[in-house]
């Protein structure tokens, strides 16, 4: 049985959905951060960084959500969320996943931790008023030349579409007009209708 660790509102929710669309077996254990869990000597047992989301598995720990969302691929595939028997095609399907994790999540992360960049005040607010310019301009790639349609790869729904689904969830918290990017739109109305994310969805809330 698979556990994982989230938070709602996080990049969890990409690996969330991913397990659901599995069908894996899994459960999971929600992080308070407002309580600053991620941060207690439990959690840090688990994953020394104190961020989310953490996969428990029988073989040992995995974090970092390109690596998860391949290892649910790799690991039911039935559930085809990856062209697993085509190495080049899996490898653009990384590629998408890596350019969301090291630039898109990382531009989306100047606006509430520039902490981690700077220690002047004034710095920070800098960083959140570019925020919707670089998080707008990754946006505007991917609208224009990665995201094939209907899904990111094209005719297959992969283990990319739930990754840029909730990033794309946070485009309207970062001021940038979700007008501008159609088929990025149009990719999210198509994620809501799928009873996998609906069902995530819920159980994030509850």
């Amino acid at each position: 049985m698979l556990k994982l660790y989230y938070a709602p509102g996080t990049c969890a929710l990409a690996s969330h959905i991913a397990l659901a669309e599995a069908g894996a077996p899994y459960t999971t254990v929600k992080l308070d951060f407002k309580a600053n869990q991620q941060n207690s000597p439990e959690y840090l047992a688990i994953n020394p960084k104190g961020r989310v989301p953490s996969l428990v598995t029988d073989q040992g720990i995995l974090t970092e959500t390109p690596a998860m969302l391949a290892y649910i691929a790799q690991s039911f595939p039935l559930a085809k969320l990856a062209p697993l028997d085509d190495p080049f095609e899996f490898a653009k399907v990384q590629a998408f996943n890596s350019y969301l994790c090291s630039t898109v999540h990382v531009a989306h992360a100047h606006k509430g931790r520039g902490y981690r960049w700077a220690t002047d005040e004034a710095s920070f607010a800098d960083m959140k008023r570019m925020i919707p310019k670089s998080v707008g301009a990754s946006f505007a790639l991917i609208e224009r030349d990665m995201l094939k349609g209907p899904w990111v790869m094209g005719e297959q729904y992969t283990i990319c579409d739930p990754y840029l689904f909730t990033l794309a969830g946070w485009l309207e918290g970062d001021s940038v007009d979700l007008s501008t990017l159609p088929k990025v739109a149009d990719h999210r109305k198509r994620m809501e209708q799928r009873p996998a994310v609906q069902k995530v969805l819920a159980e994030e809330k509850a």
